[in-house]
Order: structure tokens, then C-alpha cells, then sequence
């Protein structure tokens, strides 16, 4: 009997725990959290979405252009020059270069992402959903983050470049930091919010 009443405190406890978490990390205006939200969100993707395609067409250092004449025929040759029209860094640094399409391509499909959430129709209330909205906003900035890094360094001269990594180092460590944070808060909302659901439930 001891034993089974050690167990009932132990979950109660637990329960305790878990609904005190809750309540904590719950937002407490929820309804104007979420209207301010939405249209915070919806400004910023949309900003953020131009942004990327702007850059993805006119890259940093710019595009070789056409010829005097207008002449745009491109003609293959050994030392790889960019096509009138092909960005030039992407000849100087292709590994690089890459990098940062990837970075711009992950910003620009994820503030679409955040934007389709937002016009979609589903329920923000929902907290599943406003999860969703928070991590991609979180994945759309550290993209965001990691696009400007790339593209400062192929357009920054090595010497000036060199006296202020370490500078972009701490930076980058602190913006990590933070998202980890943020995502730890997250995670910890949807983890509480679906044991409580397990829980009431569970309820006779």
C-alpha cells in the first residue's frame, strides 16, 4: 500500500511539475500575441523573400555583362570566365559561391514556407501550427545569418576580412546561442503542451 501511495505522489508530482511549466511558458494575451504575430511575420517573410530572390538574381560582385557590341554569345574557354550575364564570384570562388546559394536558397524556400502557413487558412491558435511558424522563422533567420556571413566574405578584400573574423566568429556564436535557446523554449512548449494533452486524456 505504502509503495502504491509513493507512486501516485511520485506522478502527481511530476504532473505538478509539467502543468507548472505550462503555465509558465504560456503567453498570456494569447489572442493579440497571435493577431500581432501574424502580421509581424507576414511583413518580415514577405521582406525577407525579396530580399533572397533580389540576391539570387544579382548576386554579390555582380554579373559579367555584356559586350559593347551587345554581343552575349558565350564562348567556352580554358581559363572558365562567367557567360555575360553568370555571376562573377562564381567563377573566383565556386566552393564558396555555393555555400552561399545554398544558405539564400534555404531563406528564400522557407520564407515562402512561413508565408503559405500565413495565407493557408490553418488554425494559429493551434499550438502545433504556431510551433511550425516559429521554427521556420527561426530556420528563415539563421539562413538569413549565414547568407550575409558568406556573401561579406567573398566581397571583402582578405586583409580587412582577416582583422575582423574573429569579430563575425563571436557574432555567429552568439546568434547560435540565442536560436538554440529560443528552439530549447520552443521544443519545451510543444513537449508540455502534448503531455498535458496524454494526460487530460487520460482522465476518466
Amino acid at each position: 500500500m505504502e509503495d502504491k501511495r509513493e507512486l501516485k505522489e511520485e506522478k502527481k508530482w511530476w504532473k505538478t511539475c509539467i502543468e507548472n511549466m505550462g503555465n509558465w511558458l504560456a503567453n498570456k494575451n494569447k489572442d493579440e500575441w497571435l493577431k500581432d504575430m501574424r502580421g509581424n511575420l507576414s511583413l518580415a517573410a514577405t521582406i525577407i523573400t525579396t530580399m533572397t530572390f533580389q540576391t539570387a538574381i544579382n548576386p554579390p560582385g555582380g554579373v559579367r555583362p555584356a559586350t559593347e557590341t551587345g554581343h552575349v554569345k558565350c564562348t567556352p574557354t580554358v581559363e572558365g570566365d562567367p557567360c555575360p550575364g553568370e555571376a562573377v564570384l562564381a567563377v573566383v570562388f565556386p566552393d564558396v559561391y555555393i555555400r552561399f546559394l545554398l544558405s539564400n536558397t534555404i531563406c528564400f524556400v522557407s520564407s515562402l514556407a512561413v508565408c503559405l502557413l500565413l495565407v493557408s487558412g490553418f488554425p494559429l491558435n493551434h499550438r502545433f501550427f504556431t510551433w511550425l511558424l516559429s521554427i521556420g522563422t527561426c530556420i528563415t533567420m539563421t539562413s538569413l545569418t549565414v547568407t550575409y556571413m558568406i556573401g561579406a566574405e567573398m566581397v571583402t578584400p582578405y586583409p580587412v576580412w582577416y582583422t575582423t573574423d574573429t569579430m563575425f566568429n563571436k557574432v555567429i556564436y552568439i546568434w547560435f546561442s540565442l536560436l538554440g535557446l529560443v528552439t530549447l523554449v520552443l521544443c519545451l512548449r510543444l513537449f508540455v503542451w502534448i503531455f498535458t494533452k496524454c494526460i487530460d486524456k487520460r482522465k476518466p
